[in-house]
């Protein structure tokens, strides 16, 4: 099995890559495309990849689709730590996934360094019975968890006394932030005993320029290398630079998130040329008005842009 990452390899800027298909019936995945995209996010200098994420349409594969999209990123962007979606609706079903996980990484050799784990969806567990989910996953995990706070998703709202009780696990190392709530966020940073990465893309520079360790940003599709330089004018102090890189950036999220994820996104990246518009029902393709606006902001000039 390969070797696992550290927590401290769990920041900088990480892209929960999208899955292409293919438009031929039944919307098989576009492998080529999607090992084009994981290689030009590595070479723009990201710092990590996702894997079935929500971007992802994770929802939307079988086992076999994410496993076979698990290797074609492996192998595109070799040498790149790597984050794989899991979880369920039920304790017995995450468990399952995690078992699943193990074994291909252990048969396989596969690069994981760390899975990306929320709440369970729907069943809104009270704060004992998440603290009973997220300890239960984390002894049987094979690679570090990152707790996934998106209670806007899962319905269940994770208090600060919870997560600072996770973060004694030795298996939790970070929790990726969507929970909207800024003192709970400036706590856990404040305390160090997780890394703390942004989910919530146009909170990003406010999260990095408070101490945040990084972001999961599904729009740093976009313009990676810019994102990467805005972290590195961050971590540097440098904060004039960092706000003129913003500047730029924020119309792109601003579009990118305008329609349901990851519709907006993936028509971008279509044109751009990583594969196609289309995504799996019931999530639905960018509108006519959405993809003007792409039009508008000339995309492929602003990535010509230092």
């Amino acid at each position: 099995m390969p070797e696992l990452s550290t927590p401290q390899r769990l920041c900088g800027i990480w892209i929960p890559l999208i899955t292409p298909f293919l438009e031929q019936p039944g919307l098989p995945v576009d492998h080529p495309s999607l090992g084009g995209l994981a290689a030009h996010c590595q070479a723009a200098g990201v710092h990590g990849l996702v894997i079935g994420g929500t971007t992802g349409e994770a929802a939307a594969l079988t086992r076999a689709e994410r496993a076979a999209c698990w290797r074609t990123v492996a192998t595109r962007a070799a040498g790149l730590p790597l984050m794989l979606g899991t979880g369920g609706h039920s304790l017995t079903e995450a468990l399952e996934d995690l078992q699943w996980i193990r074994a291909i990484a252990e048969q396989e050799g596969l690069a994981l360094n760390a899975v990306l784990l929320a709440a369970p969806p729907y069943v809104r567990p009270a704060p004992a019975g998440l603290h009973t989910w997220f300890t239960a996953l984390a002894d049987a995990a094979p690679a570090p968890v990152v707790i996934y706070d998106i209670p806007y998703r899962t319905g269940a709202n994770m208090p600060r006394d919870l997560l600072r009780q996770l973060s004694q696990h030795p298996n939790i190392a970070g929790i990726k932030d969507c929970s909207g709530d800024l003192g709970k966020t400036l706590a856990l940073m404040h305390e160090e005993r997780l890394q703390v990465m942004s989910g919530e893309d146009l909170q990003a520079f406010a999260h990095l320029a408070q101490g945040g360790a990084g972001c999961i940003s599904a729009s740093a599709h976009l313009d990676p290398g810019r994102w990467v330089r805005l972290y590195e004018h961050l971590q540097a102090g440098r904060l004039i630079e960092a706000r003129q890189l913003w500047r730029d950036l924020v119309p792109l999220i601003e579009t990118a998130f305008a329609e349901p994820n990851p519709g907006p996104l993936k028509a971008a990246l279509a044109m751009q040329g990583h594969g196609s518009p289309a995504v799996r029902p019931p999530m639905t393709q960018a509108s006519p008005s959405i993809e003007a606006r792409w039009q508008a902001l000339d995309l492929q000039h602003r990535l010509s842009r230092p």
